[in-house]
């Protein structure tokens, strides 16, 4: 389906930036995800996850990164970013070095979600807890940064119901996946977090 939307004017700046897919303000669910840097043949990659299928999960087989809700064990976004990290990809938090975080996303689950941005050790073993990820994989930052890279999709064509009018960010398939939607958005913030200094990657 997303091969045949239409593509669309690029947007602001700010349009591009956006921080929420929720079209009301609600009541909120706290969330986070971990945004995993890895030095990959000497160049700065994302790791990305592809949810495994489910039928009662409306983000099924979609790319995303490794994260979950806040739970009571979780003293802060980090903390439950890590912890989901480990659950889900088998990556322990002494093997991540934490760089910062950045504002919070809104989704239409109506979810919060706080990406933070870490340094993965590279190589490392995966171990995929498979009821919750399909694959793992990586994406070369400088690929993500290419703006001929992700087009703007025209929500209405997905969506006609819904009450967001803001197009939807896809990105070019890479290595068989589809970098799209709010995990799409989170990148964009975290490439920009970059670019203003508030987030700041490791020479390589």
């Amino acid at each position: 389906m997303l091969d045949k939307l239409p593509k669309i004017e690029p947007l602001s700046d700010d349009a591009m930036h956006l921080n929420s897919d929720a079209p009301f303000p609600r009541a909120l669910k706290d969330a986070a995800v971990l945004v995993p840097l890895a030095l990959h043949k000497d160049q700065w990659h994302v790791l990305f996850i592809r949810r495994a299928s489910n039928e009662q999960d409306r983000h099924s087989g979609q790319v995303a990164f490794p994260g979950g809700r806040l739970e009571e064990s979780d003293a802060s976004h980090e903390d439950a970013a890590l912890r989901e990290t480990h659950e889900e990809i088998g990556i322990p938090a002494d093997k991540i070095k934490l760089l910062g975080k950045i504002t919070p996303y809104v989704t239409v689950s109506d979810y919060s979600v706080t990406p933070v941005v870490g340094v993965v050790d590279w190589p490392t073993e995966l171990v995929l807890q498979e009821s919750e990820v399909a694959r793992a994989f990586l994406m070369p930052l400088d690929w993500l940064k290419d703006t001929n890279n992700f087009t703007y999709r025209a929500r209405q064509e997905m969506d006609p119901q819904s009450a967001r009018r803001h197009p939807i960010i896809v990105f070019n398939e890479y290595d068989g996946e589809t970098l799209w939607g709010a995990t799409a958005r989170m990148t964009l913030n975290f490439l920009k977090a970059v670019s203003d200094g508030n987030i700041d990657i490791p020479r390589r």
